[in-house]
């Protein structure tokens, strides 16, 4: 295990004290931790491009630390009323559709790819900015006025682009399996 994994890792193990932080109240410690969760999110992947360090242990674990992180921010932040369900129902969604897709792609090509869109990383972001902004106001004691509703949609958007460009990447794929599977 190197650098960039241990931080990917030390990403996932954040998860459930991030999510006992906001469920006690303490919001601002929350947010602190979400906002180093989303920045080594960029880390890890920056220390494994630059100095080589791509494994296939940290192509599997950076997603489900990303959906792990993600989905428990969306679930339990719609829960405390802090995000509204139209954007937490297509965010959770979404991250199960590219979990089930990725896994029946698998089954039917015994190839599972895990090659991020760019798309997808720009709703990663757009999410993580969204789950710190709405956390704002019991940080900082400040109204967020039209950003919560203004970034929402703009992350429900890019979370329907980004799931439907997953799904027709993933129909040209098993068509071409299939196509392939037939040949002699």
């Amino acid at each position: 295990m190197n650098i960039a994994n241990i931080i990917t890792f030390g990403r996932l193990l954040s998860v459930p004290v991030f999510i006992w932080l906001l469920v006690r109240g303490s919001t601002e410690a929350a947010f602190w931790l979400f906002l180093l969760a989303a920045l080594s999110d960029a880390a890890d992947g920056i220390i494994a491009r630059q100095f080589h360090l791509q494994t296939t242990l940290g192509e599997f674990l950076d997603p489900i630390a990303d959906k792990t992180l993600l989905v428990s921010a969306y679930v339990v932040l719609g829960s405390m009323d802090l995000l509204p369900l139209w954007i937490v129902i297509p965010v959770v969604s979404r991250d199960a559709l590219i979990v089930g897709g990725a896994i029946l792609i698998e089954k039917l090509t015994r190839d599972l790819r895990m090659e991020p869109i760019l798309i997808s990383k720009a709703n990663t972001v757009l999410q993580l900015l969204l789950v710190l902004a709405a956390m704002l106001p019991n940080v900082f004691a400040s109204p967020t006025g039209p950003l919560i509703p203004m970034l929402s949609t703009i992350v429900l958007v890019s979370t329907l682009v980004s799931g439907g460009t997953y799904v027709y990447i993933w129909s040209i794929r098993a068509k071409t399996f299939e196509v392939s599977k037939r040949e002699p």
